[in-house]
């Protein structure tokens, strides 16, 4: 957006935390911001031009509130509206319209879009993190209580098959089975009451991406496409390589299921300055400029179970026990960072937002050059 107050307009309408796009009279869009092309996944060259109607069809309440306020002198604004997106479908937003009085065309209008507010995320953020510390509470407990009598029954178990008849053993091996079963979920639940902080080294995120998909399709999937769209500038965040791979595997796991093999998979990252987080490690608000985006085209996750997908012991798969993503979550809080889902029939989103790496006392902020 050159040329219109000068630089300092352009670094102001480039710094607006929302998605931002001037109309010219005939709904034609003819300047977007930094954010706009974020939200639409658009960069700006392809967005200018396009009709408006492409994203609120002419019969909308968006288009409604557009002509409303053309030609007024007050701004309008709408919630709720339904807006629709290439990639994502249709999301429900919140628009705010005013009128350009001193634009070339009198019926210019200047849109703001309010997505979910970071407010909200944050705060489904905190509770995520409030739910892995219970399942660390509660795993500790029962890797003691449990593992213990649970040996017991196994090798009781063992003795039966050794002396008991046919049907007795055949019993005996069904109960050694589920013994078997119960100890790997205690297995699994012990990961959780590991209370060290991470590793503080600098990790790059390409890398430990690299490694997800390599031994993703060494293994569960071999018949998936991935595209890689990383940001080759990006920064390192500080943690455990290791820690933040074994991250990704669990939610590029689950975008393999959804897409059965016949699917896509992307994993992007990108550098979003703007966002901080209030309570971080080590006090204060830290920033979280280094987003990584794991995206699939499956079927999404059904809408009763989206809000609770990072909760413990919530899945919808009939074998599972629903400990993958709230490990996840831990994993990534335990890096200062936060997660979100963005899911419907044929896109879903897990966007992880983290720190950078900061090398002169080995906190996790934004450098000088990022600032």
């Amino acid at each position: 957006m050159t040329g219109a107050g000068g630089p300092d307009f352009e670094v102001l309408w480039n710094s607006l935390p929302y998605p931002a796009l001037m109309l010219d009279g005939e709904r034609r869009i003819v300047a977007v911001n930094a954010s706009a092309e974020q939200f639409f996944s658009m960069s700006m060259r392809s967005l200018r031009g396009r009709c408006f109607h492409e994203f609120a069809p002419e019969a909308s309440r968006l288009a409604a509130l557009l002509e409303q306020a053309e030609g007024q002198a007050v701004s309008f604004a709408e919630h709720g509206v339904e807006i629709t997106l290439r990639e994502a479908g249709v999301l429900t937003v919140d628009v705010q319209v005013s009128p350009l009085t001193d634009a070339p065309s009198s019926s210019a209008l200047l849109v703001l879009i309010q997505p979910r507010s970071i407010a909200e995320k944050m705060d489904r953020n905190l509770a995520h993190r409030g739910a892995a510390r219970s399942v660390s509470g509660m795993a500790a407990a029962m890797a003691h209580e449990i593992k213990n009598p649970l040996a017991a029954i196994s090798g009781a178990a063992q003795l039966l098959q050794d002396t008991g008849s046919d049907q007795e053993n055949e019993l005996a091996a069904l109960i050694e089975e589920e013994a078997g079963r119960i100890h790997r979920l205690v297995d699994r639940m012990e990961h959780f009451t590991d209370a060290r902080p991470p590793a503080r080294l600098p990790v790059n995120l390409h890398d430990a991406l690299d490694m997800t998909r390599r031994a993703a399709k060494a293994g569960f999937a071999r018949g998936v496409r991935f595209v890689e769209e990383y940001d080759p500038s990006l920064p390192p965040t500080a943690g455990d390589r290791d820690q933040l791979a074994r991250a990704f595997q669990n939610l590029v796991k689950n975008a393999c299921e959804a897409v059965e093999n016949s699917g896509k998979i992307t994993l992007r990252t990108a550098y979003r300055p703007g966002v901080r987080l209030a309570g971080a490690q080590g006090g204060g608000r830290q920033s979280l400029p280094l987003e990584v985006s794991i995206i699939d085209n499956g079927r999404g996750i059904p809408e009763d179970l989206a809000p609770h997908i990072f909760e413990p012991f919530v899945t919808s798969k009939s074998t599972g026990a629903g400990l993958g993503l709230a490990l996840v979550s831990k994993i990534i809080a335990d890096h200062g960072g936060v997660i979100e889902c963005e899911s419907a029939e044929g896109r879903t989103v897990f966007r992880m937002l983290l720190p950078v790496w900061r090398e002169e006392d080995g906190q996790t902020d934004m450098p000088e050059e990022f600032t």
